[in-house]
């Protein structure tokens, strides 16, 4: 999904976060976030703005989405379904697939609120998980603030989702780059800008799509190493420096839930 990554020469299973396993939780109510990944990745990949928010006080619940992600790993095996389930995206998705990639998304995420009861929660995500989250805030009352990470608003064909075409009166924050804003994204976010609502836009300048994920961090050091060229860097995450952009988008995402679904 990701040709400017090193074929070889990078073992992703070192990598330190500050989270653990087992880790015994605090004692009181916290308010949720749940996170959805971009199309084909893993929701592991945003691990470091999950510990982020975690560490200021949120539940943060990350959601893996069977077939899209890169791989998800089932907690038991059944009749009729692997273990471990690829994903089915090998490429860029046409109109019908991506209709069906955002709609079963959604269900994914209303899927976790029956599941675990949850009544009033935050959602995120970034490029196809920042557009489910958009259209669930429009589809379920219980989420009560989204932040969308550079997702799209309308589908391949042009056709605006309807968060697009209806807006929305709950907060929405739009989070993009000026590495990969295009005429499409902006024709879709002005759509929602359009109508009276709590919706916000901010752009991160110098920057690239995948500067939402781990590899805003991990990018520049495979560079240095070596491992990429300066064109790759650029064409994932950007130039500007790693030590401003993430603690950018921490700020953005913290400050906009410490507003609208506080600790």
């Amino acid at each position: 999904m990701h040709p400017q990554l090193p074929a070889a020469g990078v073992d992703w299973a070192a990598t330190l976060t500050h989270a653990r396993t087992g880790a015994p939780p605090l004692p009181g109510r916290r308010p949720v976030l749940l996170y959805s990944p971009g199309g084909g990745d893993a929701r592991t990949m945003g691990a470091s703005l999950a510990v982020d928010l975690a560490s200021y006080g949120w539940t943060v619940l990350t959601v893996d989405h069977p077939g899209d992600a890169s791989e998800v790993e089932f907690p038991d095996e059944r009749p009729g379904r692997e273990r471990v389930r690829p994903t089915a995206l090998h490429g860029p998705p046409d109109a019908p697939a991506f209709r069906t990639m955002i709609d079963t998304r959604v269900a994914d995420l209303r899927f976790v609120l029956d599941a675990l009861g949850l009544t009033r929660v935050g959602v995120y995500g970034h490029s196809a998980g920042g557009t489910a989250a958009a259209q669930a805030l429009h589809e379920d009352r219980r989420i009560a603030a989204v932040v969308n990470l550079e997702g799209y608003l309308d589908q391949m064909d042009g056709e605006l989702l309807p968060v697009a075409r209806q807006g929305t009166d709950r907060p929405l924050l739009l989070v993009g780059t000026d590495g990969f804003r295009d005429a499409q994204l902006d024709r879709s976010w002005v759509a929602l800008l359009a109508h009276a609502g709590p919706v916000a836009r901010r752009q991160l300048d110098d920057t690239a799509h995948w500067v939402f994920t781990d590899y805003a961090a991990l990018v520049p050091q495979l560079h240095r190493a070596g491992l990429m060229t300066a064109a790759g860097r650029a064409a994932m995450v950007g130039r500007a420096d790693p030590r401003g952009t993430v603690p950018a988008v921490r700020r953005l995402v913290r400050s906009f839930f410490a507003r609208h679904l506080p600790r």
